[in-house]
């Protein structure tokens, strides 16, 4: 199983991730969040791991322009758009900076996954809803809603997720990866190796 630990904001927590097996390594650049990462950190992780892991960016209503800059700068390989951006913002990005695009929504009932077959990314994502938040809540989604999903987008699942309920929501969901934030961290943007271990071996552990 594939994972994508998010919201790293330290060059040794992404290395550390990697030398675990992580798929991807995520970093926020929205303004608002707790777990916002600095550019030069970024910049650092980026070079470090490339092509060992997929280099995630993840922007929350962010000017194209930005976001291209951005995935130049960092050399990103996934682009994740967590907010209203809509299917032509998010090819346009595909096209400008030749990154992977991941759509995420926060799920807040069965209209969620619907509205989000409009999108034709190279990813869904599936996160927990929170009023005023926009990822890394900690909060799980309804997981009997994804029946209702009529896609064959691969499916990247996130939302209160840690080492006690991962395996259950692979075989629950048989997604594409899992997606991690708070689930590993000791506090906002500092991941815990202890718990950094744990989810990836429960998620590894899974046959799929």
């Amino acid at each position: 199983m594939r994972v994508k630990i998010c919201g790293v904001t330290r060059l040794e927590d992404a290395v550390l991730a990697a030398d675990l097996g992580a798929w991807a390594v995520g970093m926020v650049f929205a303004p608002q969040s707790r777990r916002r990462a600095s550019i030069t950190e970024a910049e650092a992780i980026g070079a470090a791991l490339r092509r060992r892991v997929e280099i995630a960016g993840v922007f929350v209503n962010e000017p194209l322009e930005r976001v291209t800059e951005l995935a130049e700068r960092i050399g990103l390989t996934l682009v994740q758009l967590h907010g209203e951006e809509g299917p032509a913002f998010c090819a346009e990005v595909a096209r400008r900076t030749g990154a992977r695009v991941i759509k995420a929504v926060s799920v807040e009932g069965a209209f969620t996954i619907r509205d989000l077959a409009r999108f034709h990314t190279d990813f869904h994502l599936l996160d927990g809803h929170l009023a005023g938040e926009r990822g890394g809540t900690g909060t799980p989604f309804d997981w009997s809603l994804v029946r209702t999903r009529r896609s064959s987008v691969p499916l990247i699942v996130a939302g209160g997720l840690d080492a006690e309920n991962v395996a259950g929501a692979i075989e629950a969901l048989s997604p594409y990866a899992v997606d991690v934030a708070s689930g590993v961290e000791l506090a906002p943007g500092i991941k815990d190796p202890d718990r950094l271990r744990a989810f990836l071996d429960a998620a590894h552990g899974v046959a799929v």
